[in-house]
C-alpha cells in the first residue's frame, strides 16, 4: 500500500500520515523503554503472576470447581437462575459495556481529530481499553479459549444432571462443541469494565467509583457460578488473563512512550555534563 500524497494550496506535497521515519521513532521508543525492564510491583508482572499461580492453584486442586458450584446446586437445579433479579442483573452488562465502549470511541475519536500527530493522554487510555476489549474478551477468551478448549459448563457436566464429564481448567477436552465454560467472556467483560473505571475516571473520584465498580463486576461474574454457567476458576482466570492484556497494552502505548521520553532525556543530561 502507499500513501497518496496531498497537494495544498500552494502547491506543495503534505507529509504522509505514516513514514519510514515515524515507524522508526516508533521502534526506538519501544526498544528504549523495554531495555528499561519490568519491575516486580508493576501491572503486567503481577497481572502474570496472578494468573500462573491461579492457573497452578486450578490444576492442582480441581475438586474446588465442583465444592464452589455445588453450593448454587440443589434438587432444582441451579434455581437461582431463574430468580428475575439476578437475570435483570445480568441484562445490565450489555447496556453499562455498550455505554462505556460508545464514550471510549468517542474520547478517542475526538482526540484523533484535535491532535492527530501526537494523541492526547484521554484518547491514548481509550485506545488501551478498546484495543483490551477486542483482544482480551474478544480475541482470547471467545475467540481461542471458549472456542477450543472444550470444557463443558457446570449444569452440563453429570454431577449437576447433564451428560458431560468434568475436566479441570486448561485440560483441552471434547465434551463441549461450541461456547463452553473456560474461561467467563462475561467474566472477562466485568474485568474490562473495572478497568475502564480505573484508567478513565478522575483521582478524585475514582476513591468511590472503584469499589462500586469492583462489586458491579464481582456481582455479574458470580452470577454465573450461581447460574450453572461457569466455574470458579473460569471466572478468576478471566479476570487474570484480562487484567494482562490490558496491562501489556498499557504498557506498550501508554508507559513505553513516557520511559522513553525519560531515558533521552537522561541520555541527554550526560552529555551535557561531560
Amino acid at each position: 500500500m502507499t500513501d497518496v500524497p496531498a497537494i495544498s494550496g500552494q502547491g506543495r506535497r503534505t507529509r504522509p500520515l505514516i513514514t519510514l521515519h515515524g515507524l522508526r521513532r516508533t521502534a526506538t521508543r519501544l526498544r528504549l523503554s523495554l531495555a528499561a525492564g519490568l519491575r516486580l510491583g508493576e501491572p503486567v508482572v503481577v497481572a502474570l503472576v496472578v494468573t500462573v499461580v491461579l492457573s497452578a492453584y486450578f490444576v492442582a486442586l480441581p475438586g474446588v470447581d465442583l465444592a464452589v458450584s455445588a453450593l448454587f446446586h440443589s434438587a432444582d437445579g441451579f434455581a437461582l437462575s431463574q430468580d428475575p433479579a439476578l437475570r435483570a442483573l445480568r441484562k445490565s452488562s450489555s447496556w453499562v459495556m455498550g455505554l462505556m465502549l460508545a464514550g471510549l470511541i468517542v474520547t478517542f475519536v475526538g482526540g484523533l481529530i484535535r491532535s492527530p500527530r501526537r494523541l492526547p493522554d484521554t484518547a491514548r487510555r481509550a485506545l488501551v481499553l478498546i484495543a483490551g476489549l477486542a483482544l482480551a474478551s474478544g480475541a482470547v477468551v471467545n475467540g481461542v479459549l471458549k472456542s477450543m478448549w472444550g470444557r463443558a459448563r457446570p449444569i452440563q457436566i453429570e454431577t449437576f444432571g447433564g451428560d458431560a464429564d468434568f475436566t479441570r481448567a486448561w485440560q483441552v477436552t471434547d465434551q463441549c462443541l461450541s461456547n463452553c465454560s473456560f474461561v467467563s467472556g462475561e467474566g472477562s467483560s466485568a474485568a474490562w469494565m473495572v478497568a475502564v473505571v480505573a484508567l478513565m475516571t478522575p483521582p478524585a473520584f475514582r476513591a468511590w467509583l472503584m469499589p462500586l465498580a469492583v462489586g458491579y463486576g464481582w456481582a455479574l461474574s458470580l452470577n454465573r457460578i450461581a447460574f450453572g454457567g461457569h466455574f470458579l476458576s473460569d471466572i478468576l482466570l478471566s479476570w487474570a488473563l484480562t487484567a494482562l492484556v490490558v496491562a501489556v497494552l498499557h504498557r506498550l502505548i501508554l508507559t513505553c512512550p513516557k520511559l522513553a521520553r525519560q531515558s533521552r532525556r537522561a541520555r541527554r543530561r550526560i552529555v551535557v555534563a561531560a
